[in-house]
């Protein structure tokens, strides 16, 4: 089977984590997460040791996107990385910025072909996005979503790795509508973008459940001769 990429575009809250994280459990695909990549980088910087990592952190730390020339730079490193391995890609935070979109899609077409990049949108309302993000919480090994549903409430470790559950700064309310408002600004022209470049854009309601939102995703990627395994 030829390699893939799935690329979920959505506002903070709207799901693209978790359903990333379904597609690279049920389908193989490896989730490349924008925020891991950029973690990454600032974890092999001691704070204090370098001025344009010590920035990037204050903007990451305020729900500001970070700099775009050095995101897309991070991830056509991975993005390279993967395609030699002939790795089906999903990625869930990225492109953040249409910079970004305008040096990752030609490189997307070329490692894998236009016809096999698929573009899903994430619709979800503004006020569900800072509800979902003010009580979500993460695992600290692998940052695995843990969705804000009655069902993992009283969950203390991750049911994947069993790593101690965490909040992020990034999800304080004041700091989501701020993301939201860069999202709006930086991320949402995007769409545009890709369209003016021959892509169909896939529109997803997140508003639904977890399960509702996968058999949807499922659908329309069957739709595109992608099966993507249903429950």
């Amino acid at each position: 089977m030829h390699p893939e990429v799935v690329i979920f575009i959505g506002p903070p809250g709207g799901g693209k984590g978790t359903q990333a994280d379904i597609l690279a459990e049920e389908s193989g695909f490896h989730h490349l997460e924008s925020s891991k990549v950029i973690e990454a980088k600032f974890n092999a910087v001691p704070p204090g040791t370098d001025a344009t990592m010590d920035h990037e952190r204050e903007l990451w730390k305020t729900g500001k996107l970070n700099t775009p020339e050095l995101v897309r730079a991070w991830m056509l490193e991975r993005i390279r990385e993967l395609a030699a391995r002939k790795t089906s890609i999903v990625l869930s935070g990225s492109p953040r910025t249409l910079f970004e979109a305008e040096g990752e899609m030609p490189v997307f077409e070329e490692l894998y072909g236009p016809e096999h990049v698929h573009i899903l949108h994430l619709k979800v309302d503004a006020e569900v996005s800072v509800a979902r993000n003010s009580k979500r919480r993460i695992c600290e090994a692998n940052r695995h979503p843990i969705p804000n549903l009655p069902s993992y409430e009283k969950l203390t470790t991750c049911p994947k790795d069993g790593s101690p559950l965490t909040t992020r700064a990034l999800d304080d309310p004041s700091v989501i509508r701020v993301r939201l408002k860069e999202y709006a600004e930086r991320t949402e022209p995007i769409l545009e973008y890709l369209r003016t470049r021959g892509y169909t854009i896939i529109d997803i309601p997140g508003d639904n459940v977890i399960d509702a939102v996968h058999a949807h995703i499922a659908e329309a990627l069957e739709r595109r001769r992608l099966p993507i395994p249903q429950e």
